[in-house]
């Protein structure tokens, strides 16, 4: 059994030197592998990688460096998606982890690129498994029916008062946008290990109920933490006119909805070996 503070300052270190390193040594351009590795290495949670090697761990998988690597994968996906979120075109934003955005420090094109660049490079160490299943699951996690359709509703619902109250929307959206690749990040690692049904199914169901606490979490740091807390602008989406959970439910509703739903995931994990995946849900005590 590993605790999960343990399991952090053990792998979050790991993941960042094999991050700064080889996006240092796989990309031939020095400048443009330097505007890469900005927002790649600007700090962050990691919470995406660290799932995935907790679920191994929970399957009694030993982690080397080629776990490490598919762990790092998913990690330049998620950035791709934040250097193209904070765009003008998109949410705007100046500050990412408490640095200027990718776009604000480099420039527009280049922070596109940038954000090109990592998405197929994620691929490319996810697929560095030769699991064409693990690849296709991601795939379909950010494509247009996963994390980018959820961007596209994000958008398309901002200012839109068709949609300022209906709860069906508001969860689907943000579920695509933010809870699609948390689930996937665990149930690739569910089928890397070739996890039984029974256990693939409660880790799955884990990852849904976690990944649609987090963007309530999160919609909660919008109103509850200071910029300088949450490491970029807050209380932005009541005034640019988002809806989301917060705006629907208001923030009590919002706090009893992200603990039911930390219950649920509490209670997916039972008959698992599960201390470290256990400890990922004391990140949302913050904003409870």
């Amino acid at each position: 059994m590993t605790d999960f503070t343990n399991f952090y300052q053990k792998y979050q270190p790991i993941i960042d030197h094999y991050l700064e390193q080889h996006l240092s040594s796989e990309i031939e351009d020095k400048k443009f592998s330097q505007i890469m590795a900005y927002s790649v290495m600007a700090g962050g949670k990691r919470l995406r990688p660290l799932l995935f090697l907790a679920t191994l761990i929970s399957l009694g998988k030993e982690i080397t460096e080629k776990e490490i690597r598919v762990a790092c994968g998913i990690e330049l996906i998620h950035t791709y998606s934040l250097i193209h979120d904070d765009l003008p075109a998109m949410d705007n934003d100046d500050y990412r982890r408490g640095m200027l955005t990718s776009h604000k420090k480099w420039g527009e094109a280049e922070a596109i690129l940038a954000g090109d660049a990592l998405l197929p490079m994620g691929l490319e160490w996810i697929a560095s498994a030769e699991n064409a299943e693990m690849v296709a699951v991601m795939a379909n996690a950010i494509g247009p029916n996963g994390m980018a359709g959820g961007q596209y509703l994000d958008i398309d619902s901002t200012n839109n008062d068709a949609v300022k109250e209906d709860n069906n929307f508001i969860n689907r959206m943000e579920w695509l946008k933010t809870g699609c690749l948390i689930k996937a990040s665990v149930e690739i690692a569910t089928i890397y290990a070739k996890a039984d049904d029974l256990s693939r199914k409660k880790l799955v169901d884990f990852s849904a109920n976690f990944g649609r606490a987090y963007q309530i979490y999160d919609d909660l740091v919008d109103v509850v933490q200071t910029s300088k807390e949450a490491g970029k602008a807050t209380h932005k989406d009541e005034e640019e006119g988002k809806n989301n959970t917060l705006t629907l439910l208001g923030i009590d509703e919002s706090r009893k909805e992200l603990q039911e739903l930390i219950l649920a995931a509490k209670n997916n994990l039972t008959d698992l070996n599960s201390e470290v995946l256990l400890g990922f849900l004391n990140l949302y005590k913050k904003v409870l």
